[in-house]
């Protein structure tokens, strides 16, 4: 397993990716990427700076880093794990790292902690590697530029807001300089979120509302103001939480609101900001394909009870987004969302990272925070009245600010960490987690730092707390 100060420093044995910079990203692509390529690899004798001649092959370098995340890494996992860790699935199986995932055991030595780490910051040189050579680019056009730039910094701002919240500290990374990053030190909480703020609103000035493709596979300027609008409630930032939010739902001529709950996860929704195209033209979903089973008991995850009895009767989320399987005696769910297990004869739904439901969402709770309780139950009614349940009738901020967070729970269940991250931020996890989960301690709010990071670089400090 690669660790961080490996990707960062060029002298070490059997280290290529830095010599070759982003022309390593593109040779991988061969058998790394199918429907994110669209352009003739380059030759191999083409070096790192030819790449960034021309818009093709600067395109597919951005392309490279999209793959990676969709194939490999935190985002591809985060359901699916943080799923186990949390309260959203209950797990089956009997494999090691899942099992220490749901029994919330991890140790420093643990492969998906590494990897995760790993791939996060091999991704974050990548994008690091491309803003640099495309700032010496001399043929490329202005448009180009200011795309591949903007995408490059939301991916670096992305990326480190997933590690922040799995991590804790964390080192912020903004150069391929090997003699500045191979001392790196972690970064308070705060000063990380500063930062991936700042990337954020790089970003979302040089990008564009218009999508380059046509599934929505590629972020754009609305995307980015998604994930501000997220990094603004989770720090407290309310009135721009709200801004932010208001931005992307005021994009009525890109996102109309999609009443049939259907249709919601398909790769045309209208209510997609930004979605992963599949690797193969046949292919659907990691999620679809680890999520559904169709023989009992599940062989790995399934939604616990609890969550599927706690949906009001009349939520319609729980005939159209949850399914049922049974033995004749007993019965289990799982998450229905995505409703391809395998392949079609082409693809049906892609990965969805950022959709408008969230919006809503955001915006409720700040304008609840902000103690608008007018604007705040409206936008909550959205989400609601989807769901065919009445307006809510909450009176207090204290009362819509809980009615928000259920609605958080049944809207965005096994989606992107959403419910880890929301009973973190809320300072509910021990409250939540210690009734159901009897390995559950304090502790366990952050991951443990990969032990070969601390043991390469002492300046990373100490292992977080009940991981020594």
């Amino acid at each position: 397993m690669k660790s961080l100060k490996y990707y960062f420093h060029p002298c070490r044995k059997g280290f290529v990716f830095l010599r070759t910079g982003l022309l390593g990203v593109l040779l991988l692509l061969h058998t790394a990427c199918e429907n994110f390529l669209k352009v003739d690899l380059p030759s191999s004798q083409l070096t790192a700076d030819d790449i960034f001649k021309e818009a093709s092959t600067a395109e597919a370098a951005m392309l490279a880093i999209y793959a990676d995340m969709r194939d490999d890494g935190i985002l591809h996992d985060v359901s699916y794990f943080m799923g186990m860790y949390a309260d959203e699935l209950d797990y089956y199986g009997t494999e090691n790292t899942q099992t220490n995932f749901y029994t919330n055991s991890l140790l420093p030595s643990e492969s998906y902690v590494s990897s995760w780490w790993n791939n996060a910051y091999y991704l974050i040189y990548s994008a690091n590697s491309l803003l640099e050579k495309i700032v010496d680019s001399e043929s490329l056009d202005q448009d180009v530029v200011n795309r591949l730039t903007g995408e490059a910094f939301f991916v670096r701002g992305l990326l480190h807001f997933y590690l922040v919240n799995l991590y804790g500290d964390i080192p912020y990374i903004v150069t391929t300089d090997y003699l500045q990053n191979q001392d790196v030190r972690r970064q308070p909480v705060s000063e990380v979120y500063g930062l991936i703020t700042e990337d954020l609103t790089e970003a979302s000035a040089l990008l564009d509302d218009a999508y380059t493709t046509t599934y929505r596979t590629r972020p754009n300027k609305a995307t980015v103001m998604a994930l501000l609008a997220r990094v603004y409630l989770y720090c407290g930032e309310w009135q721009k939480a709200v801004d932010a939010a208001s931005y992307v739902i005021s994009q009525s001529g890109l996102y109309t609101w999609e009443t049939d709950l259907d249709k919601v996860f398909l790769k045309e929704s209208t209510t997609t900001l930004w979605q992963w195209d599949a690797k193969y033209t046949t292919g659907n979903t990691y999620e679809g394909s680890q999520f559904i089973f169709t023989s009992v008991p599940p062989a790995n995850v399934a939604l616990p009870t609890e969550l599927v009895s706690s949906f009001d009767p009349s939520d319609l989320r729980k005939a159209h987004w949850m399914k049922e399987v049974s033995d004749g005696t007993q019965f289990w769910y799982y998450a229905y969302k995505y409703k391809e297990q395998s392949s079609t004869s082409s693809s049906k739904e892609y990965t969805i990272l950022f959709r408008l439901g969230e919006l809503y969402l955001v915006r409720a709770e700040a304008y609840a925070e902000l103690e608008d309780l007018t604007a705040a139950r409206q936008d909550l009614n959205v989400i609601r009245g989807r769901a065919g349940l009445d307006e809510t009738t909450t009176d207090t901020k204290e009362e819509l600010l809980e009615a928000v967070s259920l609605e958080r729970r049944y809207e965005l269940f096994t989606e992107t960490g959403h419910r880890f991250f929301d009973l973190k931020r809320s300072g509910r996890l021990d409250d939540v987690l210690t009734l159901l989960k009897p390995g559950w301690d304090t502790t366990n709010r952050l991951l443990p730092i990969p032990e070969d990071e601390l043991l390469l670089n002492p300046d990373l400090g100490q292992q977080n707390p009940g991981y020594d």
